[in-house]
């Protein structure tokens, strides 16, 4: 008889390794939609740079892993069902919203996926980290209005900086700037995304008994980066066209103080160890930057949809991974 444990350790690694690779292609938008429709870069070469970038971001720290891993769940009362339906919720709900063009977040989506699987399987909130939750979703609140705020200052201060230059002159040297930024905003991307995966298998790890203490071991964060630099290059031309294109209407300028915003308060969160959405992160800073031209430069119905995607990740992820854990417990235990 086969090791159940084993199988549902097994089967919550290639789950997460799904997961990140879903989460690479859904936001790959993120780190070069601004680029591709301002045509600094092909989608091709963008899709590239992301990938790699994205690789190396996720190779640089763990704290957002050991946030996801420690601060949404009490350690003692997680089983690998419990891990295995939560990255479900999150991985289906991704794939709707992704079919759909909308650039919900993969992060709120983990998130509520833990929460609704926590709730199936221990019949109460009570597991939950009541601390470590509301630092999450905090950040994931706050950021937003952070990438909005930086974004308009950038905006604005860099078209005073040039506003004497002729617009030819401009629009050249900024599409050229616009492939470090996307190059900024792809490895930013990779610090706070690819870690999400990296806490979820760890923590299934500790729960098996295969690591004495919350550690991310090297194995996790190369098999994760790689996961997430496949999905990247795999592309996300659904997306990218409601970020970069249908939303705002972009120039090289406004494109470059985009990724350089929104990286900014990526880099910085990710630092504190703090899980950001890099999709409200982006939406956002593109929101900044559409209102220091005018009110209506903003396509208010595509920022309608966003928001309905942003509003129902967590809840409707919760869902999900809820009744994951009710259809599949009594096939693999609990």
């Amino acid at each position: 008889m086969p090791d159940v444990a084993l199988v549902m350790l097994v089967l919550v690694i290639v789950t997460a390794l799904i997961f990140d690779y879903v989460n690479g292609f859904h936001d790959t938008a993120n780190a070069i939609a601004t680029s591709v429709s301002t045509r600094a870069l092909s989608v091709k070469s963008a899709i590239c740079i992301a990938a790699v970038l994205n690789f190396a971001g996720a190779m640089v720290s763990t704290k957002v892993a050991s946030t996801i891993g420690k601060g949404i769940v009490d350690p003692a009362c997680i089983t690998q069902m419990i891990v295995l339906s939560g990255i479900l919720g999150a991985i289906i709900w991704d794939i709707i919203t992704w079919y759909y063009g909308l650039p919900s977040s993969s992060s709120h989506a983990i998130v509520g996926g833990l929460i609704g699987a926590v709730v199936a399987g221990t019949g109460s909130f009570q597991a939950l980290q009541a601390a470590g939750v509301k630092k999450i979703i905090l950040a994931l609140i706050i950021s937003p209005v952070l990438g909005t705020v930086i974004g308009f200052i950038f905006v604005v201060f860099f078209t005073n900086l040039v506003k004497k230059g002729s617009p030819y002159g401009v629009n050249k040297g900024f599409r050229r700037m616009q492939v470090l930024s996307a190059c900024f905003m792809s490895f930013s991307h990779g610090t706070a995304d690819a870690q999400k995966s990296m806490g979820i298998i760890t923590m299934a790890l500790l729960s098996y008994g295969v690591i004495p203490a919350f550690e991310v071991p090297l194995w996790v964060k190369l098999a994760c980066a790689t996961a997430m630099a496949i999905g990247t290059a795999a592309g996300g031309w659904r997306i990218i066209k409601t970020v970069g294109r249908d939303f705002v209407k972009l120039q090289p300028l406004t494109g470059f103080s985009v990724d350089s915003a929104a990286a900014t308060v990526i880099l910085s969160a990710s630092a504190f160890g703090l899980p950001t959405s890099t999709t409200h992160v982006i939406t956002s800073s593109i929101l900044g930057v559409g209102l220091s031209k005018r009110i209506n430069a903003v396509n208010w119905a595509i920022a309608g949809r966003i928001l309905t995607a942003w509003v129902l990740t967590i809840p409707a992820s919760a869902v999900v991974a809820y009744a994951c854990y009710l259809l599949m417990s009594p096939f693999l235990g609990k």
